[in-house]
């Protein structure tokens, strides 16, 4: 599959996906949007799943990605850790499009979850926890405690990426404006204030 097609598939399928979720999605609608046969595109992709694990495998590539460009800007692991989030919580369309789609995952997998062959996000979140532990004074943490020191942050993010309209809807779009504006130096203040508590 030529590169460009097969990057076009992927944006297409990871955009339905994230709309509907991977039950929500067939093959053959996935093929009418790019304009291939449902054949077609079972000729590159043999399964719903193997699709959806691409997808999978793309976005956890891109967070690694992103890792190693925060590591790279600082040689201080906290600054690291928040330049990372900070991307992450940039509200970039692809940045909510994915956010919503891993929502939605971890809503929808838990059968699918019992027959997995391969955790896509495992080495992402296993970055994670090593960025989390060396940090000065949290070396001390268990790999499970550093997950959860990330993984509250994660979930900070996501809320704030997926909740615009409701929270446009409830308070206004001033207000959203308002938060979107300050919610960088606020994550930022809730990473430093997580350190330190942890670091006790």
């Amino acid at each position: 599959m030529h590169a460009d097609t097969r990057q076009r598939l992927l944006d297409i399928a990871e955009q339905l996906f994230a709309e509907r979720g991977f039950y929500g999605v067939s093959i053959a609608a996935i093929a009418s949007e790019v304009g291939f046969t449902k054949q077609g595109l079972l000729h590159y992709f043999n399964s719903k799943e193997k699709l959806y694990g691409a997808i999978l495998q793309r976005i956890s590539d891109d967070f690694q990605e992103q890792q190693t460009e925060a590591e790279q800007a600082s040689e201080e692991p906290i600054e690291s850790l928040k330049q990372f989030y900070a991307a992450l919580a940039e509200p970039t369309d692809t940045n909510t499009r994915r956010t919503r789609l891993l929502m939605r995952e971890l809503l929808d997998n838990n059968a699918r979850a019992t027959n997995a062959e391969n955790w896509y996000l495992r080495e992402f979140l296993e970055r994670l926890i090593v960025m989390v532990k060396a940090i000065e004074g949290l070396q001390p943490l268990s790999d499970e405690e550093a997950l959860i020191f990330a993984y509250q942050l994660l979930g900070a993010v996501n809320y704030f990426l997926i909740s615009p309209a409701t929270l446009s809807g409830i308070f206004g779009k001033d207000v959203m404006q308002r938060m979107s504006a300050n919610f960088s130096v606020e994550l930022d203040s809730l990473i430093s204030a997580k350190i330190q508590a942890a670091s006790r």
